[in-house]
């Protein structure tokens, strides 16, 4: 069988480990990479902008992190751009969204937007 995403070992505030690599910034966990130059227009407030690879990328749900207090907004706007795109959103504080990853990436193509501060 061939495997579909990536799985996340370990989060922390500012620290994540995806396959044994640990990164330190904001990260987009793909099927077959880690993008860790993950920088949005706004810090802390997600825009469609900020999504262009991604929905590209055309996952079957996206996972958004919000930040280990759930600082990151993500506007209404985002959120319908992002479904009119054809793709399942899901929006939780990044310890939560990544339970919920690992949890549902098995046989689904899933993308997880993190946020791994604040």
């Amino acid at each position: 069988m061939i495997k579909l995403n990536m799985k996340i070992d370990h989060y922390s505030f500012g620290r994540i480990t995806i396959e044994g690599r640990t990164y330190t910034s904001d990260v987009i966990i793909y099927p077959d990479h880690v993008d860790s130059s993950w920088w949005r227009k706004e810090g802390h407030y997600l825009q469609a902008a900020d999504l262009t690879d991604i929905v590209n990328a055309k996952p079957n749900i996206l996972i958004i992190g919000t930040g280990y207090s759930g600082v990151m907004a993500v506007p209404k706007e985002t959120l319908e751009f992002i479904r009119s795109k054809g793709i399942e959103v899901r929006i939780e504080r990044t310890e939560k969204a990544v339970e919920l990853y690992n949890s549902i990436q098995k046989d689904k193509k899933v993308i997880a937007a993190l946020h791994l501060t604040c």
